[in-house]
């Protein structure tokens, strides 16, 4: 199922665990909201292709990939991704679109590993953070 020009749901259900990942109709609601207000106008922006990572995982995909038990993962309100250029994919979405969570993911001060947010329909905090390895343990550092 095509949920924009650029995004399917096939995309974003897909999991490199090979667990059942099948959103429920409300999780796919959540997805197609996140995908028009977000990854869509994003893509059409960036005007270069985005790998999405990681976007709905079912309870089972969460725990296989250690995922926290509050995942918005869960609910198909969040999607990790990549592009050429992390650092200008994080900006883009800091300066012209709606969103819960941005978190800058791993990498260095000039470019994150990946890329992670969310959207809600209603109460988006605009938070944004980056997450360190720091003794092996992800530490999650408010940006703004």
């Amino acid at each position: 199922m095509q949920l924009s020009k650029n995004f399917s749901l096939e995309e974003l259900t897909t999991s490199s665990t090979h667990l059942p990942n099948v959103p429920s109709s409300a999780d796919i609601v959540r997805l197609t909201a996140l995908v028009n207000h977000v990854l869509q106008p994003l893509r059409d922006l960036y005007a270069k292709p985005i790998k999405i990572n990681s976007a709905f995982r079912s309870i089972i995909v969460n725990k296989a990939v250690g995922g926290a038990a509050t995942s918005q993962h869960l609910k198909g309100e969040a999607a990790d991704l990549e592009g050429d250029d992390n650092a200008h994919l994080f900006r883009l979405i800091s300066e012209h679109f709606p969103f819960d969570q941005l978190i800058w993911e791993g990498g260095n001060d000039q470019q994150p590993d990946w890329v992670h947010v969310s959207y809600k329909e209603k109460d988006n905090r605009k938070e944004m953070l980056r997450m360190k390895i720091v003794k092996g343990k992800k530490r999650y550092e408010i940006i703004s």
